[in-house]
Parts: structure tokens; C-alpha cells; sequence
């Protein structure tokens, strides 16, 4: 890592929302000794890739993609872009290809979840779940419309997953220590778990580089993401 990788901002998220200059460094650093250390102690350890590999696109809806968009947009261009590079190599591959949104119902009972964020949800902003025009998404790639933070909890993604013998799970998308955090966690035990670093994002600096840290060291491999696409091309 150089000093330059080390003290740049990233290019997603709140700007009110980033590291302080003068700390970035010093966290990334010390993220990075934490990592050592728990590669000495047998975690962190590479699970690799399996045969039969699905895309799982997570919440890059307008919601979220539409800088402005209060309360949760803001600017995730890059994942974004990030995403959409992993979904042409997964549709090269022809692999399953999964997309996740917000199932909003206005109908829904309040929840005890409901008090720890404020519920600015509204009927009129129906239209700002629906995909990222960006992602360009196909009648045959599936839609996952969720309740939860996890694309696990009260759906059929698993049922989908099981009877098309995925073995390993390619997660992009946002927010990475919440919605991709979840997934990841709900996925380990069950599906090798592969992280396309520059293909997931979130608004705040700092609870994205600790989720990917965990990430890494417990629940699936964070890699670069041209190592992901030249698994995908050599199928």
C-alpha cells in the first residue's frame, strides 16, 4: 500500500461523512497491522473461488444512487461503475445474475428497528427503488426485493442459489456495513464469499474500511477487482 493509496479519500460516499486527512493514514495503517495479526493467528486466510459462481448486485437503486436523495443517496458513481464492470464479465460468463432492492410497503407495521432511523419513506418515493438505469438489468437476471439488511432474511435467495448449485457468491453493490455487510455474514457458511473491492461502497469513510476489514478476515476473500474478472473469463 502506498502513501498515495493510503491518504487519498475514496471516491464514493458523504463528503460530510469522510476521515479527517490527518487520520486516514494512520487508520488505514493501523487496519492493516490488524490484518497481520490475525493472518499469525490462522484468520484472514484465502477461501478462494469455487465452479459454479453467481453476481449478486446489492441495492444500486435510485435510492441510494441518486446523489441529493435524502436521506440515503449519495454520490456511489464508482461502485456503481464497479458494478456494472462485474456484470459484464459475469454475462460474458454466463452466470447467475441477482439484484437486490427495498421492498416498501407503506402498509407494513412499525418495527422496535424503526426508532433507530428515521422513517422518511414516503408512497410518492416508490419509483427511487427501482434499479440504476446504469445497471442495464435483463428480463432473465432476478430481482430480490428485500425487508431486511441481509438479501438472506425473508426471501427465497437461498432456495434460488441451492437449485442452481452456486458454490461461490460474487457480492457488489452498497452499503458495505450494513445491506453488503449482512449478505456476506448470512452467506459465509454456506457459499465462498468474494468481494470486489472497487464494486462496493457506502457514504461513510470509516464504517467501510472497518466492514471490509471484517469482511476479509471472517466471512469471504475482499480481492481486486480484475482478479475477479479473470476467475470469470477463464470458466
Amino acid at each position: 500500500m502506498t502513501s498515495r493509496d493510503t491518504d487519498a479519500p475514496p471516491p464514493f460516499g458523504s463528503p460530510a461523512l469522510r476521515l479527517p486527512d490527518a487520520l486516514r493514514g494512520p487508520l488505514k495503517a493501523h487496519l492493516a497491522e490488524l490484518k497481520e495479526q490475525f493472518l499469525q493467528l490462522g484468520w484472514g486466510t484465502r477461501g478462494g473461488f469455487g465452479s459454479r459462481p453467481a453476481l449478486i448486485v446489492i441495492d444500486l437503486a435510485l435510492w441510494w444512487t441518486r446523489p441529493g436523495q435524502p436521506p440515503m443517496g449519495s454520490n456511489v458513481d464508482s461502485v456503481v461503475d464497479g458494478a456494472c464492470q462485474m456484470l459484464r464479465a459475469a454475462r460474458a460468463a454466463d452466470i447467475p445474475i441477482i439484484f437486490t432492492t427495498y421492498d416498501y410497503d407503506p402498509a407494513d407495521p412499525p418495527t422496535p428497528h424503526d426508532a433507530k432511523c428515521a422513517d422518511n419513506i414516503r408512497p410518492e418515493d416508490r419509483p427511487f427503488f427501482e434499479l440504476d438505469p446504469r445497471v442495464q438489468r435483463r428480463d432473465d437476471e432476478r430481482i430480490v426485493r428485500k425487508k431486511y439488511a441481509s438479501a438472506f432474511k425473508g426471501t427465497n435467495l437461498l432456495d434460488m442459489l441451492t437449485a442452481l448449485e452456486v458454490d461461490t457468491l460474487i457480492v457488489t453493490g452498497v452499503s458495505t456495513s450494513h445491506c453488503v455487510y449482512a449478505t456476506c455474514r448470512d452467506a459465509a457458511h454456506t457459499f465462498r464469499v468474494v468481494v470486489p473491492r472497487q464494486a462496493v461502497g457506502e457514504r461513510c469513510e470509516l464504517l467501510h474500511e472497518v466492514n471490509m476489514l471484517d469482511i476479509d478476515i471472517d466471512l469471504g476473500d475482499v480481492l481486486d477487482i480484475e482478479e475477479v474478472e479473470a476467475y470469470l473469463s477463464g470458466l
